[in-house]
């Protein structure tokens, strides 16, 4: 159940060594199960005690998609688009311009539908778009008040078939080229929302302590994805205890940096809504919760790299000395660090390029600007991830060497032994494994 570089090689290798390289890793699983398994153990219990339960639940708010009664919202297919004049549409003024969709819904007459300038502006409606609109033809007859606006207003187009396609591209993309372990991974990630979805989400707007409720629900998504979708090993193992230490490490930071940088979380347009939904939810928490379950994905894969490397080098090399060892392995850490810190920022650099345009508008200081309510919190998140992150690769390459040596100590010595003695390397591995 090792990691799928060696799997190549193995394939070439005799019986004895074959056995002899199962043996250490069975001894490195139960040498790192010491440490996993209770830490496994208190997830699942703090996970129990902080489980969301349904009497505590804030109240469902009201659908903000739905329509009041005599309207409805309805979608359609845009079968032309004109720009008239606003006095032909019901309420508009004349002498300015309207943007027009005549849309089919169901094989129903066209219905002339406005679209808001904004969208005009940004994207557009073309012919063949799938979009949805209030439907206010029918509010005269429940009100009984004469409809004076426009009956048909643009609402948001119709997403389903593209973020579909994407997903399934996606999927396949990644069985293609990973086989039996991007499926694994992929149902891993399934599982990872879920648990963002039944205890985290639940537990911070039943106000349970974010820190632990950060660390438990991700403590949790890396036991799962790690092990169901790299399988049960010491390099596996051996990476997981380096997520875990990164993750403890990032969030010890976040607590200390949503405080000290007075992170308040009213700065999105959600914070106040959520604030009269939760009945005082913690905003500062709730950042605090999202520092730490940003940077798992590249924890993740950093740790994994990282431990593979240490097996790989072992193996290629047995007789490497540990220190030689861990500076080899380093060497490949270092690269990882310096294009993973890229990666982060970019990352968050992207999603948050609308409020880095708008600022970059402002006229005010540079430094003003970079610690703002605006960027502040996208700047403490890549600071606290990036730190979490190089420190986890050294830990893992540590965690790692320690554990390959230790369980691959007999190897070196018979290996030497059987070379004085003029014998085939290998030959007596069943005895000592």
């Amino acid at each position: 159940m090792g990691h799928s570089h060696s799997h190549a090689d193995e394939s070439a290798l005799s019986r004895p060594e074959l056995r002899r390289r199962k043996a250490m890793r069975r001894r490195a699983v139960v040498l790192l199960s010491w440490i996993l398994v209770p830490l496994a153990i208190l997830t699942i219990i703090a996970m129990a005690l902080m489980w969301p339960s349904t009497e505590g639940s804030p109240a469902a708010a009201g659908n903000p998609y739905a329509a009041a009664p005599g309207a409805s919202i309805d979608s359609g297919t845009v079968q032309r688009t004109v720009t008239e004049d606003c006095s032909l549409s019901a309420g508009g003024s004349p002498g300015s311009s309207c943007f027009i969709a005549f849309t089919a819904a169901d094989g129903l007459a066209e219905v002339p539908v406005l679209i808001s300038p904004d969208i005009v502006q940004s994207r557009g409606v073309h012919v063949g778009d799938s979009i949805r609109y209030l439907n206010l033809s029918g509010l005269a007859a429940v009100t009984g008040v004469e409809q004076n606006g426009p009956a048909y207003v643009f609402m948001d187009f119709v997403r389903t078939f593209p973020i579909g396609l994407l997903a399934v591209l996606y999927a396949v993309v990644v069985v293609a080229v990973a086989r039996w372990r991007g499926l694994r991974a992929i149902v891993g990630l399934i599982g990872a929302f879920g648990v963002l979805a039944w205890f985290i989400l639940p537990a911070l707007a039943q106000g349970q302590p974010p820190l632990l409720v950060a660390l438990t629900g991700s403590s949790a998504i890396m036991f799962g994805v790690l092990y169901f979708a790299h399988g049960f090993s010491a390099r596996t193992s051996t990476a997981l205890l380096g997520t875990l230490f990164g993750l403890g490490v990032t969030a010890g930071l976040a607590a200390w940096a949503v405080d000290a940088a007075a992170l308040t979380g009213t700065s999105g347009e959600y914070g106040y809504q959520l604030l009269n939904m939760t009945q005082g939810m913690s905003l500062s928490g709730m950042i605090l919760c999202g520092l730490v379950i940003s940077g798992l994905g590249v924890l993740n894969d950093v740790t994994i790299t990282q431990s593979s490397a240490v097996w790989e080098l072992y193996e290629l090399a047995p007789e490497t000395s540990t220190r030689e060892l861990f500076t080899s392995a380093m060497r490949i850490g270092r690269d990882h660090i310096a294009s993973t810190v890229y990666t982060i920022a970019f990352a968050y650099a992207g999603s948050a390029l609308p409020v880095l345009l708008m600022v970059s508008l402002f006229d005010q200081e540079l430094l003003l600007a970079l610690t703002g309510v605006e960027l502040a919190e996208e700047i403490v998140r890549i600071l606290v991830g990036s730190i979490g992150l190089v420190l986890a690769i050294p830990v893992t390459t540590l965690v790692a060497v320690a554990v390959v040596k230790a369980t691959g100590r007999v190897r070196a010595v018979q290996v030497s032994t059987d070379v004085v003695h003029g014998e085939a390397p290998g030959s007596k591995v069943l005895d000592n494994a």
